[in-house]
């Protein structure tokens, strides 16, 4: 008779898991690389555009005027499948949210989106490959790994406040070290915070800059052709903030490490 009880029966005799529990161990990671296959062949990504920002701001800002709640729901949902699939161009969609619902409703409808599609990543890497890696790791990435998971929250506030370290590679490599999965969604959250705001806070003002390039342009906005680059609404003082809370929120491990010298 075949089934989880089967399973467990093979894993005790034999020391190994059965075929059909390293399939569905494997399974989520598979399905996801599918898709993910799949959304970039057709060309998805490409989507994530300010020029169709721009060109369909009219149709969209209509859309949640009429339908709030549900503008808000498809919007969480949208970031969610996006950072399931690693798509790239995270902060155009958070300056889109911001610039659809405000600075307020946008980032906090980011916040929770990009929360919960990071740790689906991460639960799928967990149990795939992040254990494999952990289990074969030579001494040192053991090391690291448990001084990791020691400080797990820090370091990973540190990785999120950060804006150098990719966001779908720091969904996945505390998956290696196998951290915790309510340290990681908490560390997560709070970590993007700053960086969502102060995103949702430019896409709040992108109306303006909209208006400016149509004054000087006329026809830029519906033709997709008006020139916002969003490097220049990023300044270096705005990163520089990133910087520094990143660094603070070193300052608990180095005063541990201090004190235990």
């Amino acid at each position: 008779m075949s089934g989880p009880k089967q399973t467990e029966q093979d894993i005790e005799e034999t020391g190994k898991p059965s075929a059909s529990g390293r399939f569905r161990k494997w399974l989520p990671l598979v399905v996801l690389v599918a898709l993910m296959i799949i959304a970039f062949s057709q060309g998805l990504h490409k989507q994530l555009t300010l020029s169709n920002l721009i060109m369909q701001r009219q149709e969209l800002i209509g859309f949640v005027d009429q339908n709030l709640l549900a503008a808000l729901a498809v919007f969480c949902l949208a970031y969610i499948v996006c950072v399931s699939l690693s798509f790239p161009g995270a902060s155009l969609l958070t300056i889109a949210g911001g610039f659809l619902f405000g600075w307020i409703a946008g980032g906090t409808v980011t916040v929770v989106g990009a929360t919960i599609g990071a740790c689906a990543v991460f639960l799928v890497a967990r149990s795939s490959f992040g254990e494999v890696l952990t289990k074969r790791a030579g001494p040192f990435l053991s090391r690291l790994a448990e001084g990791f998971r020691n400080e797990s929250f820090n370091y990973l506030l540190f990785l999120r406040l950060t804006p150098v370290f990719p966001f779908w590679l720091v969904n996945i490599a505390p998956a290696i070290f196998q951290v915790r999965l309510p340290t990681y969604a908490l560390a997560t959250f709070i970590g993007i915070i700053p960086g969502t705001f102060a995103f949702a806070f430019i896409g709040s003002g992108l109306d303006s800059v909209i208006e400016a390039q149509e004054a000087a342009n006329p026809g830029c906005a519906s033709a997709g052709t008006c020139e916002i680059e969003i490097s220049a609404l990023v300044t270096p003082q705005l990163l520089a903030a990133f910087f520094a809370l990143g660094i603070a929120s070193l300052i608990p491990v180095v005063l541990k490490r201090i004190r235990s010298a």
